[in-house]
Protein backbone atom coordinates (compact mmCIF):
# COMPACT_ATOMS: atom_id res chain seq x y z
CA UNK A 1 0.00 0.00 0.00
CA UNK A 2 0.89 3.21 -1.19
CA UNK A 3 0.75 6.23 1.75
CA UNK A 4 1.10 9.64 0.80
CA UNK A 5 -0.13 10.80 3.76
CA UNK A 6 2.02 12.88 6.75
CA UNK A 7 0.50 11.05 10.13
CA UNK A 8 4.10 8.93 10.69
CA UNK A 9 2.36 6.69 12.86
CA UNK A 10 0.05 5.45 10.47
CA UNK A 11 1.11 2.23 8.97
CA UNK A 12 -1.83 0.00 8.64
CA UNK A 13 -0.56 -3.52 7.24
CA UNK A 14 -2.95 -5.20 7.26
CA UNK A 15 -7.15 -5.69 6.93
CA UNK A 16 -9.29 -8.28 8.38
CA UNK A 17 -12.99 -9.08 9.30
CA UNK A 18 -15.05 -12.14 10.91
CA UNK A 19 -18.35 -13.53 9.98
CA UNK A 20 -20.07 -15.94 11.42
CA UNK A 21 -16.85 -17.47 13.42
CA UNK A 22 -14.58 -17.48 10.36
CA UNK A 23 -12.02 -14.59 9.95
CA UNK A 24 -10.69 -13.35 6.49
CA UNK A 25 -7.96 -11.54 5.88
CA UNK A 26 -4.73 -10.07 4.07
CA UNK A 27 -1.35 -8.78 4.97
CA UNK A 28 0.48 -5.73 2.84
CA UNK A 29 3.39 -4.06 2.39
CA UNK A 30 3.12 -0.22 3.29
CA UNK A 31 5.27 2.39 1.64
CA UNK A 32 5.23 5.63 2.84
CA UNK A 33 5.85 8.76 0.51
CA UNK A 34 7.06 10.64 3.78
CA UNK A 35 10.12 8.12 4.41
CA UNK A 36 11.67 9.85 1.17
CA UNK A 37 11.40 13.23 2.69
CA UNK A 38 15.69 13.71 2.93
CA UNK A 39 17.01 11.71 -0.44
CA UNK A 40 14.79 14.12 -2.69
CA UNK A 41 18.19 14.63 -4.80
CA UNK A 42 18.42 10.69 -5.04
CA UNK A 43 14.94 10.48 -6.07
CA UNK A 44 15.48 13.15 -8.81
CA UNK A 45 18.46 11.60 -9.69
CA UNK A 46 16.40 8.29 -10.13
CA UNK A 47 15.78 6.90 -13.80
CA UNK A 48 12.28 5.34 -12.45
CA UNK A 49 9.68 7.84 -13.44
CA UNK A 50 7.60 7.26 -9.96
CA UNK A 51 10.94 8.65 -8.38
CA UNK A 52 10.02 11.56 -10.43
CA UNK A 53 6.71 11.87 -8.99
CA UNK A 54 7.54 10.98 -5.73
CA UNK A 55 9.69 13.70 -5.88
CA UNK A 56 6.79 15.93 -7.22
CA UNK A 57 4.62 15.19 -4.32
CA UNK A 58 7.52 15.63 -1.93
CA UNK A 59 8.54 19.25 -3.01
CA UNK A 60 4.66 19.89 -3.15
CA UNK A 61 4.67 19.12 0.80
CA UNK A 62 8.15 21.15 1.24
CA UNK A 63 7.14 23.96 -0.75
CA UNK A 64 3.74 24.73 0.66
CA UNK A 65 3.09 28.76 1.05
CA UNK A 66 6.58 29.40 -0.61
CA UNK A 67 5.42 30.22 -4.54
CA UNK A 68 9.08 30.69 -5.69
CA UNK A 69 10.41 27.98 -4.54
CA UNK A 70 8.03 25.91 -5.77
CA UNK A 71 8.62 27.90 -9.02
CA UNK A 72 11.98 26.81 -9.13
CA UNK A 73 11.52 22.90 -7.79
CA UNK A 74 8.43 22.75 -10.90
CA UNK A 75 10.56 24.29 -13.21
CA UNK A 76 13.50 21.60 -12.51
CA UNK A 77 11.21 18.87 -12.59
CA UNK A 78 10.00 19.71 -15.81
CA UNK A 79 13.76 19.86 -17.48
CA UNK A 80 13.98 16.66 -16.29
CA UNK A 81 11.28 15.11 -17.89
CA UNK A 82 12.68 16.52 -21.29
CA UNK A 83 16.35 15.79 -19.98
CA UNK A 84 15.46 11.63 -19.66
CA UNK A 85 14.13 11.56 -23.50
CA UNK A 86 11.37 9.27 -22.44
CA UNK A 87 8.75 8.90 -25.32
CA UNK A 88 5.92 11.78 -25.68
CA UNK A 89 3.09 9.96 -24.52
CA UNK A 90 5.34 9.60 -21.08
CA UNK A 91 6.11 13.01 -20.93
CA UNK A 92 2.74 14.52 -21.59
CA UNK A 93 1.41 12.28 -18.68
CA UNK A 94 3.97 12.90 -15.95
CA UNK A 95 3.94 16.45 -16.89
CA UNK A 96 0.08 16.80 -16.00
CA UNK A 97 0.92 15.03 -12.79
CA UNK A 98 3.41 17.64 -11.31
CA UNK A 99 1.35 20.75 -12.95
CA UNK A 100 -1.80 19.43 -11.08
CA UNK A 101 0.32 19.13 -7.80
CA UNK A 102 2.49 21.80 -8.08
CA UNK A 103 0.23 24.88 -8.37
CA UNK A 104 1.31 28.47 -8.57
CA UNK A 105 0.05 31.96 -8.93
CA UNK A 106 -0.42 32.99 -12.14
CA UNK A 107 2.06 35.12 -13.15
CA UNK A 108 4.55 32.16 -11.92
CA UNK A 109 2.79 29.98 -14.30
CA UNK A 110 3.36 32.08 -17.47
CA UNK A 111 6.96 32.67 -16.22
CA UNK A 112 6.93 28.52 -16.20
CA UNK A 113 4.89 28.16 -19.20
CA UNK A 114 7.48 30.99 -21.59
CA UNK A 115 9.95 28.46 -20.36
CA UNK A 116 8.39 25.49 -21.15
CA UNK A 117 7.90 26.89 -25.09
CA UNK A 118 11.35 28.69 -25.00
CA UNK A 119 12.96 25.24 -24.19
CA UNK A 120 10.49 22.68 -26.93
CA UNK A 121 11.68 25.32 -29.37
CA UNK A 122 15.28 24.90 -28.75
CA UNK A 123 14.91 21.21 -28.31
CA UNK A 124 12.35 20.35 -31.19
CA UNK A 125 10.28 18.78 -28.72
CA UNK A 126 6.66 20.60 -28.63
CA UNK A 127 5.69 16.97 -26.55
CA UNK A 128 2.98 19.42 -24.11
CA UNK A 129 -0.92 18.83 -25.43
CA UNK A 130 -2.77 21.57 -26.96
CA UNK A 131 -5.12 21.21 -23.88
CA UNK A 132 -2.15 21.88 -22.05
CA UNK A 133 -1.15 24.36 -23.77
CA UNK A 134 -4.63 26.43 -24.35
CA UNK A 135 -5.14 26.22 -20.36
CA UNK A 136 -1.64 28.50 -20.01
CA UNK A 137 -2.26 30.79 -22.48
CA UNK A 138 -5.09 32.12 -20.77
CA UNK A 139 -3.37 31.71 -17.65
CA UNK A 140 -0.49 34.00 -19.35
CA UNK A 141 -3.04 36.39 -20.74
CA UNK A 142 -4.75 36.69 -17.08
CA UNK A 143 -1.40 37.27 -15.03
CA UNK A 144 0.17 39.77 -17.57
CA UNK A 145 -3.47 41.87 -17.82
CA UNK A 146 -2.94 45.01 -15.60
CA UNK A 147 -6.04 46.46 -14.08
CA UNK A 148 -8.43 43.66 -14.37
CA UNK A 149 -11.63 44.09 -12.66
CA UNK A 150 -12.29 42.60 -9.49
CA UNK A 151 -15.22 40.01 -7.61
CA UNK A 152 -17.63 38.97 -10.77
CA UNK A 153 -16.17 39.31 -12.99
CA UNK A 154 -12.84 37.85 -12.53
CA UNK A 155 -15.34 34.75 -11.39
CA UNK A 156 -16.84 34.91 -14.82
CA UNK A 157 -13.24 34.69 -16.13
CA UNK A 158 -11.96 31.93 -14.11
CA UNK A 159 -15.56 30.32 -14.62
CA UNK A 160 -14.87 30.47 -18.92
CA UNK A 161 -11.02 29.38 -18.32
CA UNK A 162 -12.15 26.14 -16.56
CA UNK A 163 -14.66 25.38 -19.45
CA UNK A 164 -12.18 25.92 -21.59
CA UNK A 165 -9.82 23.63 -20.30
CA UNK A 166 -12.29 20.75 -19.72
CA UNK A 167 -13.60 21.15 -22.49
CA UNK A 168 -10.56 20.86 -24.52
CA UNK A 169 -9.15 17.73 -22.43
CA UNK A 170 -12.34 16.15 -23.06
CA UNK A 171 -12.15 16.91 -26.91
CA UNK A 172 -8.41 15.32 -27.00
CA UNK A 173 -9.28 12.28 -24.83
CA UNK A 174 -12.05 11.56 -27.53
CA UNK A 175 -10.42 12.58 -30.45
CA UNK A 176 -6.90 12.71 -30.19
CA UNK A 177 -4.63 15.89 -30.24
CA UNK A 178 -6.77 19.09 -31.43
CA UNK A 179 -5.41 20.45 -34.92
CA UNK A 180 -4.36 24.41 -34.01
CA UNK A 181 -7.35 25.91 -35.51
CA UNK A 182 -9.74 24.40 -33.43
CA UNK A 183 -7.97 25.11 -30.00
CA UNK A 184 -7.43 28.76 -31.48
CA UNK A 185 -11.58 28.95 -31.73
CA UNK A 186 -12.15 27.67 -28.30
CA UNK A 187 -9.76 30.10 -26.54
CA UNK A 188 -11.86 33.08 -28.84
CA UNK A 189 -15.40 31.45 -27.91
CA UNK A 190 -17.61 32.75 -25.52
CA UNK A 191 -19.66 30.69 -23.00
CA UNK A 192 -22.65 30.35 -24.67
CA UNK A 193 -20.73 28.93 -27.94
CA UNK A 194 -18.85 27.00 -25.69
CA UNK A 195 -21.82 24.94 -24.39
CA UNK A 196 -23.31 24.36 -27.52
CA UNK A 197 -19.75 22.52 -28.37
CA UNK A 198 -19.99 20.95 -24.95
CA UNK A 199 -23.58 19.60 -25.74
CA UNK A 200 -22.47 18.27 -29.08
CA UNK A 201 -19.39 16.28 -28.00
CA UNK A 202 -21.93 14.27 -26.24
CA UNK A 203 -23.55 12.48 -29.44
CA UNK A 204 -20.85 13.23 -31.81
CA UNK A 205 -18.79 10.61 -33.92
CA UNK A 206 -16.22 13.25 -35.35
CA UNK A 207 -14.63 17.08 -34.61
CA UNK A 208 -16.40 18.39 -37.41
CA UNK A 209 -19.65 17.30 -35.63
CA UNK A 210 -18.80 18.92 -32.63
CA UNK A 211 -18.34 22.22 -34.41
CA UNK A 212 -20.67 22.17 -36.49
CA UNK A 213 -18.58 21.73 -39.60
CA UNK A 214 -20.87 18.78 -41.43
Amino acid sequence: MLLADQAARWRPGSFSYRLFGCRVGIDFPVVKLMDYADRIEQLLCDANPFALLTAAHLLTRQTKGQAHRRRAAKWRLTKLLYQRQWDRQRIIDLYSVIDWLMRLPPDMEARLWRGIVQMERREAMPYITYAERIGRKIGLQEGLQEGRQEGLQEGLQLGQRQMVELLARQLNKRFGTLPPQLGERLVVADSEQLGRWAMALLDAASLDEVFGDK
